[in-house]
Parts: structure tokens; C-alpha cells; sequence
């Protein structure tokens, strides 16, 4: 055998489908051999006690997005990225979102300029249509998913982003043509302008009243809707960040009916609930919670974890969009101190989610390890069309965590390695770290310290997902 570069030596592997006591070959890169009793390789890494898992792959991030105005993003690619590698991340997928009235093809090569040589992981990009002209969905939204960009995220909410249903329509019709996979923020936009109003009137302007603003009736009411127009046109669609029982009921019916719906839910939604954003005043820390849908309640987590454990869920991702807390473009902007209508929706999450889902999940008994693997990256990859991420085998790249499952670590925000200035899981407790995350046969993180290079990253053209298209199944194994 030609010599190895790098041997993982005396770990567990843990993938999707196994957990084996084995050893791991590198070379270029790649897995070249996987079991015991390998040779010795230039480098040795010995794993003893550590699981070896592949590594994370976050298919729901939001990096260096256009702030059209409004507070600028905390993270652009490098802080970002620097934060996913930090929580045992290799792959993360963030959004190249169309402005309204912009070329979408201009919009993606913009989006590259703002990741080219500042990424620490490996990254592809969603695409966010706001303006779905017959321009852009017969010309430039075919070249692009041919060019690999085979995702796109479309929105039932927020002002400079919402699409009438007859806008969804034509983008889920065309995605079904192109064999592109369609993500979809469901909430109703009329009926939280209508509660917004409302509150305003009443003068319930707290951050509190961001998540009764938004009640689950709102993203029930939306997922129903996006599941309708799915059924009619013939595309499978991803329902994305769930937080609670009734949308996920929604999703659970749609699945059972044989249409082809799949589901993601977030870190937020088995470990935060609106009384994180309650407080007495418009300056207290409420407003670092605000994020939509908004966290609910404990008895959505034992939904949110039974969606889990019964496969309504396909992934588990962390819809890292972070903003600053402080400051004239934090949350707590002058505007913002006026109403939570203004404060801006998102939180930083990307280097708790694996953490926070094996501590809740694997730690307590909830899921396998081999669920863990499947919900935090072999599931992301088969979907989002990521061929040679999510697996621990040979040809697959060397992208690797090794975890230590009894590590004990109470979450600090100076582990975080984002940009914002704060973690909303400041002071919470999980068991289970990430200790080495490999990629491509390199280390890039190493007990919290970052070994990797910012330009250490590449752009990832993808795969047409095998559960999009027409008259595919969305059922995973």
C-alpha cells in the first residue's frame, strides 16, 4: 500500500449506518482505507476514546448577507466559518439572496467575491429568490443550477423578500423542472403584520412580543399552504426550520400521505423558548433571542424532539444569522429600542449546533449516535447533493470530528469564534465536544484552537439532490 499521510488510530467510527472500532487512512485529501491494523502513515492521530464521525455539515447559515439598510451582519465568511470549524463543522451551505430588481446570476457572483479566500471550511450556495420574473426563472435560475447551484429559498414572510402564492407557484413549477430542490420559510405575512399592528396599538413593543407576534397557528397556517402548492405542482420541497408541534404535524400528514415533504428543525427549538426574550424594559437581553420562527415552549421540544426520532425530520441545522446585541447596529439599535417589530430576526448558533444535539440527544438517551451522524451531515449531503461529504469510507473526503462524548463543557461566548458579540447559549451546559475537526485530511481545529488558513476553504458545485425533481420519493432511508 503506498504510504498513508495521515492514520487515525484507535478511535470508534461512527457513520450514518455503523459504529465500528477501525482505524481511518488519508491520502490526498481522501479516505483511502478504513480498519484495523493499518500501516504507519507520515502522521498519526491517536483517537483513543474519541468517536471519529464525519464532519459537520450545516446546510442552513446565513453569511454576509446584504443588509439593505438595516443593521449589517456580525459574521461575513471568515468569522463565520472560523465559528463552524470551531463546533466541529466542515461544509456549511449559506444563501446568495437576489435583491428585488436584481440579476440573480449577478447576485451569486457578488456573493463569491464576499467568500473567495476568507473561507475556513468548505462551502456551496443556496440561492434566495425575491423576484422570480420569467427572466430569471427561464434563463438565469437553469444556467445556475446547472453550474451547481441546485437549491433555492423561498419566503412567506418579511417585506422585502415575501412571494405571493402565485409567485411560489411558478418558482416551485420551475424547480420541478430543473430538478432543484425548493427551501421554504413558512409563515403567514399578513397575519403577523395584523398581530404586529395589534400589539403595537396596545403597546406590546418587548422583545416578548416578537414570538406572540408570530404564534405557531402562523407557521401552521404557511406550511399547510406551502404543502398545498407542492402537492399541486409535483415537487418535493423542504420545509425549513421547524419549531414546534404544528407545523410539524403539517409536515407529518403531508408525509403520510405519500407527497413528497421533508423537514429541518434547528438548535433554538429543543433548547431555547420565548421566555428567553421576556424582560421589564426595552434594554434588558430579550432582545438577543429574537429569531423567527421564534423558540416556543418545553412541550415543543418533546414534539420537536418525537418529529426527530419518527423521520419527519431529515436535518438538523443551526439557521446561524447573527447580529450584533450592542451597539448602533446590534439588536439594540435606537429603532429597535422602539419595537421588536425592528429588531433584527436571527442568532448565532452555528458552533452549538452539533453540541447541543448530541447533548440533549445522544447524551440523554433520545436519538443513536448513528442518528446523530445522519441529522447533523450524512443527511445534508444526500440532500443538497454534496457527493463526497458525509461519510467516513473510502473516496469520501477527509473531513473529519473526532468528539469526546463525556467532555462536560458549559458554553462560554469566548468559544463561539464568531463575530457577534454574544451567544444565546451563554452559561448552558452539554456533554459532548467537539476536540479535532479535520478537513480534507488537515487539522483546522484543534481543543478550541484554530489551526486552519481563512483561504483553507472551497466552493463546492453540487449535485442535483436525488429527492428533488418530479415524481422522486423524499423518504430517506
Amino acid at each position: 500500500m503506498q504510504e498513508l499521510d495521515l492514520v487515525i488510530r484507535g478511535g470508534t467510527v461512527v457513520t450514518a449506518a455503523d459504529t465500528a472500532r477501525a482505524d481511518v487512512g488519508i491520502r490526498d485529501g481522501k479516505i483511502v482505507v478504513v480498519g484495523l491494523d493499518l500501516p504507519q502513515g507520515k502522521r498519526e492521530i491517536d483517537a483513543t476514546g474519541l468517536k471519529v464521525m464525519p464532519g459537520g455539515i450545516d446546510s442552513h447559515v446565513h453569511l454576509a448577507q446584504p443588509a439593505f439598510g438595516g443593521p449589517a451582519m456580525a459574521d461575513g465568511f471568515e468569522s463565520g466559518t472560523r465559528s463552524a470549524i470551531a463546533g466541529g463543522n466542515t461544509t456549511v451551505v449559506p444563501f446568495a439572496l437576489q435583491a428585488r430588481g436584481a440579476s440573480l446570476r449577478q447576485s451569486v457572483q457578488d456573493y463569491h467575491k464576499e467568500a473567495e479566500g476568507q473561507s475556513y471550511c468548505d462551502y456551496g450556495f443556496h440561492l434566495i429568490l425575491t423576484d422570480p420574473t420569467p427572466a430569471v426563472l427561464g434563463q438565469e435560475l437553469p444556467a445556475l443550477v446547472a453550474a451547481g447551484y441546485t437549491s433555492l429559498k423561498v419566503f412567506m414572510t418579511y417585506e422585502d423578500m415575501v412571494l405571493n402564492d402565485r409567485e411560489l407557484l411558478e418558482v416551485f413549477d420551475a424547480a420541478g423542472e430543473l430538478g432543484a430542490l425548493v427551501m421554504v420559510h413558512c409563515e403567514g405575512y399578513d397575519a403577523i403584520r395584523f398581530m404586529t399592528e395589534k400589539l403595537e396599538k396596545a403597546g406590546k413593543v418587548a422583545p416578548y412580543y416578537h414570538a406572540v407576534s408570530r404564534p405557531q397557528s402562523v407557521e401552521r397556517e404557511a406550511a399547510h399552504r406551502a404543502i398545498s402548492h407542492a402537492e399541486l405542482t409535483g415537487v418535493p420541497i423542504m420545509i425549513v426550520h421547524v419549531s414546534g408541534r404544528e407545523a410539524m404535524e403539517q409536515i407529518r400528514w403531508a408525509q403520510n400521505r405519500g407527497l413528497k415533504i421533508m423537514g429541518e428543525t434547528c438548535t433554538q427549538y429543543i433548547s431555547l423558548t420565548a421566555d428567553d426574550l421576556k424582560g421589564l424594559n426595552m434594554d434588558d437581553t430579550g432582545s438577543k433571542y429574537v429569531c423567527s420562527p421564534p423558540p416556543r415552549d418545553t412541550e415543543s421540544w418533546d414534539a420537536i424532539w418525537n418529529g426527530i426520532k419518527t423521520g419527519v425530520f431529515q436535518t438538523f441545522s443551526s439557521d446561524h444569522c447573527p447580529f450584533f446585541f450592542e451597539g448602533e447596529m446590534g439588536k439594540q439599535n435606537p429603532k429597535a429600542r422602539t419595537s421588536f417589530k425592528w429588531v433584527p430576526n436571527g442568532i448565532p448558533g452555528v458552533a452549538v449546533r452539533m453540541p447541543v444535539l448530541w447533548s440533549e440527544g445522544v447524551a440523554k438517551g433520545r436519538i443513536t449516535e448513528n442518528q446523530f451522524v445522519a441529522l447533523s451531515s450524512t443527511n445534508h449531503a444526500r440532500i443538497y447533493g454534496l457527493t463526497n461529504k458525509g461519510s467516513i469510507a473510502p473516496g469520501f473526503d477527509a473531513d473529519i470530528v473526532l468528539w469526546n462524548p463525556e467532555r462536560k463543557i458549559t458554553i462560554t461566548q469566548s468559544m463561539m469564534h464568531h463575530g457577534a458579540d454574544y451567544t444565546p447559549w451563554e452559561g448552558f451546559e452539554v456533554t459532548g465536544w467537539p476536540q479535532t475537526t479535520i478537513l480534507r485530511g488537515e487539522v483546522v481545529m484543534q481543543d478550541g484552537e484554530i489551526l486552519g488558513r481563512k483561504e483553507g476553504g472551497k466552493f463546492l458545485p453540487r449535485t442535483l439532490s436525488p429527492l428533488a425533481g418530479r415524481g422522486s420519493g423524499a423518504a430517506m432511508d
